[in-house]
């Protein structure tokens, strides 16, 4: 038997703030979008290299306030990037803890990404 990586579900609560946010501040892509009929809430797929999130605005799919844990290979240069940005809401920093580096970034939904890059 064999696993696959899981893919986590955030709750979001607003399509404008989590296409700005997911889409255009972290980096990510759309790869699909889906409805149940017009006027239903939105869940979509986005993905930046290797990892794949799913976000809903179904009330049952996801707790808001919910933390995922990523491993990233340089954490340096996500930092970079996403300061580069100059976002109003988002100005992440770098933590060195005993488990790696670690950079928390929130989303407006109160859910977070934990990057961490591992010791060497």
């Amino acid at each position: 038997m064999q696993f696959s990586p899981a893919i986590p579900i955030l709750r979001i609560f607003s399509e404008q703030k989590a296409r700005e946010h997911y889409l255009d501040f972290l980096g990510f892509s759309c790869e699909w979008e889906h409805r149940f009929e017009e006027g239903m809430p939105l869940y979509m797929e986005v993905k930046r290299g290797d990892l794949v999130i799913h976000l809903s605005g179904h009330h049952g799919d996801a707790t808001p306030g919910s933390t995922i844990f990523v491993h990233v290979s340089d954490i340096d240069t996500l930092h970079q990037e996403l300061i580069a940005k100059n976002d109003a809401y988002a100005r992440p920093g770098v933590d060195d803890l005993p488990w790696g580096r670690v950079m928390q970034v929130g989303d407006p939904f109160g859910n977070r990404i934990r990057f961490c890059q591992p010791p060497a």
